[in-house]
């Protein structure tokens, strides 16, 4: 593989990267990722409202709403509306985790290409040191 060629395949790595951020910091927290398993567990409901999260996980009130907020803008889960009361869930087809799980995919295959490259410069380094030119 060339310079040029393990470059471009870093840079969409990094751009990819980029792009799942915003996700990968609205469920790095604690509390998020129990109000995702809680989502999660009542999957197939049609959604769950604040105050059963707030049942189900102990978190004030306060806080649950404040991380629902944090999630949708994330597009982590979504919200349905019946009236005045909103009924939140993870829909798999327009989830963000979608990005980050694609995203997740290429690591292993980029830290393996990053260890072939070490490997490979090391490799040149031994050759220059005794002597030899590429």
């Amino acid at each position: 593989m060339t310079d040029k060629e393990f470059d471009e395949i870093r840079q969409k790595f990094l751009n990819d990267f980029e792009q799942a951020r915003p996700v990968m910091e609205a469920i790095g927290d604690v509390v998020r990722q129990e109000i995702i398993v809680t989502l999660i567990e009542t999957g197939g409901t049609g959604g769950i409202r604040v105050g059963e999260i707030q049942k189900r996980t102990n978190i004030s009130r306060s806080a649950v709403s404040h991380h629902l907020r944090v999630l949708r803008d994330a597009q982590v889960i979504n919200v349905r509306r019946e009236g005045t009361k909103n009924y939140y869930f993870l829909d798999p087809k327009s989830s963000s985790l979608r990005q980050v799980a694609g995203f997740w995919e290429q690591v292993e295959p980029m830290m393996a290409l990053c260890g072939k490259r070490t490997e490979e410069e090391l490799i040149k380094g031994r050759k220059r040191d005794k002597g030899y030119e590429d």
